[in-house]
């Protein structure tokens, strides 16, 4: 038996749009049935099953709380696996990646802690956007490589909303 729809798990329809806060209310209340520690006088078996249910219930709730992430699971779902890091022929998209990267990279030099909450909010707005475009798209066939082309945007925001935040640690230390 292969591993359960990570929406399943979760009680949920397999959509891009999820209540965030009732997924993370099921993962609480999920993870509290299957912790190992429940188990620790169980026997060897009982302790590895409720381990390796644990990991898969932990998996599944960090692929549905991540925006890009749930995209790319419901695209695999659908038969469309995407390689994870792929190039992104788009060259619009390529410029506006290279002006972002100057541009947080000035910050960075000029320790500018309020230009950083200002991009931050900007590519906020840009992750909203595309995470708007997907929804609308991604379970139409005709617009699939619209919609993996949004995952691989999606994929690129992500990572630099990550480095902003860690770019923010550093200018608050």
């Amino acid at each position: 038996m292969g591993t359960p729809c990570h929406f399943a798990l979760f009680e949920l329809q397999p959509d891009f749009r999820i209540d965030q806060q009732e997924l993370a209310a099921r993962y609480r209340e999920l993870a509290r049935a299957v912790h190992p520690d429940r188990f620790a006088d169980a026997g060897e078996r009982e302790q590895r099953q409720a381990l390796e249910r644990s990991a898969a219930l932990n998996e599944a709730y960090q692929v549905l709380r991540s925006a890009p992430r749930r995209a790319r699971y419901l695209l695999a779902l659908d038969g469309h696996e995407l390689p994870l890091e792929a190039t992104v022929q788009d060259p619009q998209f390529l410029l506006q990646q290279m002006h972002w990267r100057e541009e947080l990279e000035d910050l960075s030099d000029s320790l500018d802690l309020a230009g950083v909450a200002t991009f931050k909010q900007r590519l906020k707005q840009a992750q909203q956007q595309l995470e708007d475009q997907f929804a609308a798209c991604w379970n139409d066939n005709a617009q699939r490589e619209q919609a993996e082309r949004l995952v691989r945007r999606m994929q690129f925001l992500d990572k630099l909303s990550h480095e902003v935040r860690e770019l923010e640690e550093r200018l608050d230390d």
